[in-house]
């Protein structure tokens, strides 16, 4: 008969008799297995957790040195792939007098036990435990090379067209080409003419995208009193039937983040037996490394150590990640981030909600704990705010594709993987996970939780920050714009038409905000009427819209979101919206369309950590 676990930790004086009684309180109210419970609450090391795992079943313990790990006998099964092995926990390390030895980090587990005895029919099986950082980096060590190559190029081999790989598609440079060449000969011969069309053009597309905006914002504002989970619902969850949840938290070069990460995180209202935190450094960050292990995370976290190849984005990092994710569902949370407790929990209600696999993703708001520093976090708050406040619930209410935000958004993460999860090659990688989860027909939604963030407090930091984001925005125009009747199909008229007015318009609204200014400042100031000539009628009516219409509307939208959460001190800014626009958003949108040319994937890092605010 097996010795049973608290014995065992009792007997070897590891946890007192407290320390194990709260932990047994804790497993008969929300489930979970002991010595997981036990090692969350940091009361055993990784290492004692399986040793007496081992203990308990009666099996051998061993810490794989190098030199164990070179002698595990690979060839036994040579057709065993990275997946198996991650999803069994367990590899064949030798043979010897008709017994296998098997390495496992969860070892008595039927389906491994069944899995290697098909494989090695009429032998016994020997488990030997180890930890589950060792087993991590025994298969890490030796299926690396196919690990990354689906990381960084699984998505382009399954499916080119979704890649942004390669900026520019063939036939998307030609038509650019003879774009060109046509606007250039007609300007030759009819100068007027065209003058008059591409001014119509543009300020007609302006229209559009604001009244678009208008249309979400009105849709958001009407539902802001609806809650997509309700407190009671939350309250009704049975801490035991809850899911495992993997989290993913990308870090690099934050050593200093480190002890808010780790708060921020314990605060989470989950079972934390059943929380599997990924901490995903590079290889070489060494830094942040020995920071996270100084902070002394609990047993239910990870370290992986990501390859340092091109390219060096978060989305490799993320999908590197996602290869070793034992959750049903899975979320990212950036290493400034500190979530509201019980977003966790309302993510698995809205999941439970809706017909299973309908959703890929359900989308929490973002918002900043540094609102109040200077300037610049004042208006990028209030832009934080209108945006995950209204536009991203108006999307939701009207079911048209959601591009997700780069962090708190909680996935199914079978359809994640089934999607081929993040393009490493997109700098703005969710908001294409958003669109390409639409196109295949899945849903993105949101939930009533805000997770807060650090606000960019430095004005170069900003335009690094948000020049990324707009590449991204253009890069997934142009991967999605290379077949558009094909993607018209496949959306839909309605989907189609919001892709190209919020995905491609955002960025187009950046291009275009200094020309439209230039125009009326020249008019303004010198009060010479040659524009009449290179005007439309319809074009100085639809500028005046614009003009009246548009900063209006960016003034009194921020206005609602000062509202909405009551932070009212930011009311005086919402007046400073055109100037918010005007030298930031399109020094930062010119910056991006000048790197998708020369360097598309490069990833401009923000820098965290340069306030002294804390979230309440």
């Amino acid at each position: 008969m097996a010795k049973r676990v608290g014995d065992i930790l009792l007997e070897q004086g590891l946890v007192t008799r407290e320390q194990l009684k709260e932990a047994l309180d804790l497993q008969q109210t929300k489930g979970g297995r002991l010595m997981w419970i036990l090692g969350s609450l940091g009361y055993i090391s990784r290492r004692q957790l399986f040793e007496t795992l081992a203990d308990h079943y009666g099996l051998e313990f061993t810490l794989m040195d190098k030199k164990a790990r070179k002698s595990v006998d690979w060839s036994l099964v040579p057709e065993l792939t990275s997946k198996q092995a991650i999803t069994f926990q367990a590899v064949p390390a030798a043979v010897k007098d008709n017994r296998v030895t098997l390495l496992t980090a969860y070892p008595q587990r039927p389906e491994m036990l069944e899995f290697y005895t098909q494989k090695f029919p009429g032998m016994i099986l020997q488990q030997t435990v180890i930890t589950d950082l060792d087993f991590l980096e025994l298969t890490n060590s030796h299926f690396q090379e196919g690990l990354l190559d689906d990381t960084v190029y699984g998505l382009y081999s399954r499916n080119p067209a979704e890649s942004a790989r390669y900026v520019f598609s063939p036939s998307q440079v030609l038509a650019l080409a003879a774009v060109s060449l046509c606007l250039l000969t007609l300007t030759y011969f009819m100068p007027t003419v065209v003058s008059k069309t591409v001014l119509f053009v543009i300020n007609a597309v302006y229209l559009a995208t604001i009244l678009f905006r208008l249309i979400l914002s009105v849709e958001g504002a009407r539902n802001e009193i609806i809650q997509p989970v309700t407190s009671e619902e939350v309250e009704a969850l049975e801490d035991e039937d809850l899911p495992s949840y993997t989290v993913l938290v990308p870090v690099y070069n934050e050593p200093e983040l480190m002890p808010t990460l780790i708060k921020g995180l314990a605060g989470l209202d989950y079972p934390k037996n059943k929380l599997d935190v990924l901490l995903l450094l590079e290889e070489n960050d060494t830094r942040t490394l020995e920071a996270a292990k100084k902070a002394a995370p609990p047993v239910n976290w990870r370290f992986i150590y990501v390859p340092d190849i091109p390219p060096k984005t978060k989305p490799k990092a993320c999908n590197y990640g996602v290869h070793f994710a034992r959750g049903t569902y899975l979320t990212i949370y950036d290493a400034e981030d500190i979530p509201e407790p019980d977003q966790l929990k309302k993510a698995v209600v809205a999941f439970q909600k809706n017909p299973p696999g309908k959703f890929l993703c359900f989308q929490a708001a973002l918002n900043y704990f540094n609102a109040d520093q200077n300037v610049i976090t004042k208006l990028f708050t209030l832009e934080y705010t209108y945006w995950f406040d209204y536009l991203l619930p108006g999307l939701d209410k009207l079911k048209l594709p959601i591009p997700l935000g780069g962090t708190s958004n909680h996935f199914d993460l079978a359809l994640l993987k089934e999607l081929g999860s993040w393009d490493p090659f997109n700098t703005t990688e969710d908001a294409d996970l958003g669109i390409r989860a639409a196109a295949r027909g899945y849903r993105v939604g949101v939930i009533n939780s805000t997770t807060f963030e650090e606000a960019n407090s430095r004005y170069g930091n900003w335009i690094r920050q948000r020049s990324r984001w707009i590449k991204g925005y253009m890069q997934t125009a142009l991967v999605f714009n290379r077949h558009p009747v094909k993607l018209l199909r496949r959306l839909g008229l309605k989907n189609w038409l919001s892709f190209q007015l919020f995905i491609a318009g955002t960025p187009l609204l950046f291009l275009l905000n200094p020309i439209m200014w230039s125009f009326f400042i020249f008019w303004g100031v010198t009060q010479i009427d040659i524009m009449h000539a290179h005007y439309l009628p319809l074009t100085t009516f639809f500028g005046l819209i614009n003009l009246v219409l548009g900063n209006f509307l960016g003034i009194y939208l921020n206005c609602m979101a000062v509202f909405r959460r009551r932070l009212y001190y930011l009311l005086p800014f919402a007046l400073l919206n055109p100037f918010y626009w005007l030298f930031f958003h399109t020094p930062a949108a010119y910056k991006a369309l000048w790197q998708l040319f020369v360097k598309p994937h490069y990833w401009e890092k923000t820098t965290h950590g340069l306030t002294n605010s804390q979230h309440k």
